[in-house]
């Protein structure tokens, strides 16, 4: 399936890097690409794309603008790209599929690409109608006791903003002051404790395993008993960790993950 892409930036040279980048992939097919927010809201009501690179700052209709104008209109994956990072927390809030800051990095956009084409090979098709409710919804204002949790991770790495699924992620170990969290083939890591990320992530199935270790719940394959009355807790991808005594009520957790 072509991965249908508008692009939508104010300066033509900043088009052009784009339209050369996504033209190595032949599994993307530019469909519209537009210099201004109301070139871009025509353009995604026209053509329905998958995926719209959509620029943040724009003279008159802002990116986000032309988020709020889809009102009730099928809406794509989108992946904002700016020169700012200030907007990054407002363009996660708004549950955006990435974040690019210019210039673009080469292995940073490849990235991205990758994370589009996982999406739209699990979901098939773009369910529009609970993506336009989520991403209006986050554009709306809020009291801060109403925010609701939100469901990815800012990992900055690099100059970069990187939004993490927790579904993307294997398992986190904690090294002192750092995390260290993997996913699959890539790990970031992240300044923060191992008890404020296991708060947070619990809700998608995940339990600590270890004082130092917080598992994916669904990345278990097997648990071997030792003889010492711990666990050995093997994942999909062959990691091996221990399941401490002191945290075993994680049987449970696992028991009733895969009933």
């Amino acid at each position: 399936m072509k991965m249908r892409t508008v692009i939508v930036d104010d300066e033509e040279l900043a088009r052009r890097g784009m339209r050369a980048r996504l033209g190595k992939w032949a599994d993307v097919e530019i469909v519209a690409e537009c210099k201004n927010g109301r070139q871009a809201i025509d353009a995604i009501r026209r053509t329905s794309p998958h995926l719209v690179f959509l620029d943040v700052q724009m003279p008159g209709k802002t990116g986000f603008d032309v988020i709020e104008a889809l009102d009730g209109q099928p809406l794509p994956y989108i992946v904002f790209v700016t020169a700012y990072d200030q907007h990054a927390i407002r363009a996660f809030q708004v549950h955006a599929l990435d974040y690019l800051l210019k210039p673009i990095d080469d292995a940073r956009f490849e990235q991205t690409l990758e994370r589009a084409r996982s999406c739209l090979a699990r979901d098939g098709r773009v369910d529009f109608g609970s993506r336009v409710a989520s991403l209006l919804e986050g554009l709306r204002p809020a009291e801060p006791s109403s925010l609701r949790m939100p469901d990815r991770l800012v990992v900055r790495s690099g100059g970069h903003v990187i939004f993490l699924r927790p579904a993307e992620i294997d398992w986190i170990e904690a090294t002192g002051d750092y995390l260290t969290l993997h996913c699959g083939k890539k790990s970031w890591l992240q300044r923060a404790t191992l008890t404020a990320i296991e708060e947070k992530l619990r809700p998608h199935g995940f339990a600590r395993v270890h004082r130092s270790a917080i598992v994916n719940l669904r990345r278990i394959s097997e648990m071997k008993s030792l003889d010492n009355g711990e666990f050995l807790v093997r994942l999909d991808n062959g990691t091996e960790l221990k399941l401490s005594r002191s945290y075993r009520h994680i049987l449970q957790h696992l028991v009733r993950e895969r009933l």
